[in-house]
């Protein structure tokens, strides 16, 4: 793809991945303050499942282009931007607009990728690294030789949380489906299969006294079963319901319902607490403190990868025609890593 024509894809309404379209135009121009990204990857994460669903909590009206982060080299600068930073690899963090070929972003939102990760490494560590890194050091503020009990721990973010727990010197137990166990016991994590074990019940056997932290991303009735699994003074931080991905009805309800729980949880004058972790949290009350947040952790998460305390499990990459394949793999639940979009060749 040249420097002349952009293509970006679009989701119309509430589709099967196939009914994802086209769209092609004229390469954007930089405004003040902005820079433009030629697109290196991108990525198909859990928002984008939720989506094409209408299901995601405050997503756009339709239609809009998806895509929750990027990867990709400034080709171009507004006004106020230094000229310097043109031919820099950055990464973003969006929630909407990354399945483009080139797109325009705040330059204050880019974020540097050192030299020697890869783009599709680095695209796999923008939403799903920030996120385990807040939940595990600003939420949970996990410490040596406490255990944590990480759902999915074979999933995006939850492998990046594994590795970081276990980094910060925590015993992990690990929830996953069977095929799963022996990638993660490699990795120093008991693990549990959610689907033909008592969860609860092993948790209970394996740490008596409870876990230091649980993270939890399905809600509905394990969030129930994680709030009770902590020890005292534990910090439970649900991220996500994703036991209602084929839900019908209000997209609003599980996450109010969540928040509720939550703040009956958390008036319990139990020394427990319970957090309900959106990464953009505080962006409207303080950009700016956002922004060097953001930019603080990511560049932490990117120094892990570099120290080898993490690695970027990357599933399959695809080009971005082929984008219904990305996303019906992705929600297979069959692959282990990122299924990362990268520009077509031509």
């Amino acid at each position: 793809m040249n420097d002349a024509t952009m293509v970006e894809v679009v989701l119309p309404g509430t589709v099967e991945p196939e009914g994802l379209r086209f769209r092609r135009a004229a390469v954007p121009t930089a405004g003040p303050g902005q820079v433009v990204v030629r697109m290196e990857a991108t990525g198909v994460s859990f928002a984008e499942q939720q989506m094409r669903r209408g299901r995601y909590y405050d997503q756009p009206p339709f239609p809009f282009v998806p895509g929750y982060d990027v990867v990709g080299t400034v080709i171009a600068t507004g006004r106020g931007v230094p000229a310097a930073l043109t031919g820099t690899r950055v990464a973003a963090l969006l929630k909407v607009g990354g399945w483009a070929s080139h797109l325009v972003v705040d330059a204050a939102d880019v974020v540097p990728v050192p030299d020697g990760i890869g783009a599709a490494q680095a695209e796999t560590l923008v939403i799903n690294g920030i996120t385990a890194w807040q939940m595990l050091h600003r939420k949970a503020r996990v410490r040596a030789g406490q255990t944590v009990l990480v759902h999915g721990a074979n999933g995006g973010v939850g492998s990046v949380l594994v590795q970081l727990a276990q980094a910060a010197g925590a015993q992990v137990i690990g929830t996953a489906s069977a095929r799963h166990h022996a990638a993660l016991r490699e990795r120093g994590v008991t693990p549990i299969d959610y689907r033909t074990e008592n969860v609860p019940a092993r948790v209970r056997a394996l740490a008596p006294g409870g876990v230091d932290a649980v993270f939890d991303h399905v809600g509905g009735r394990s969030v129930v079963d994680s709030w009770h699994l902590l020890a005292p003074g534990g910090t439970l931080v649900a991220y996500g319901t994703a036991s209602t991905r084929d839900d019908q009805g209000s997209k609003q309800w599980p996450v109010l319902k969540l928040l509720g729980r939550v703040w009956l949880w958390n008036a319990l004058p139990n020394g427990r607490r319970a957090f309900f972790f959106n990464v953009w949290a505080g962006k409207a009350l303080s950009r700016s403190r956002f922004r060097a947040r953001l930019r603080a952790d990511l560049t932490e998460v990117f120094a892990a990868l570099r120290r080898g305390e993490i690695t970027a499990p990357i599933a399959a990459e695809l080009p971005l025609t082929r984008v219904a394949e990305a996303l019906r793999l992705a929600e297979s639940g069959s692959v282990a890593g990122k299924v990362v979009l990268r520009p077509d060749e031509s």
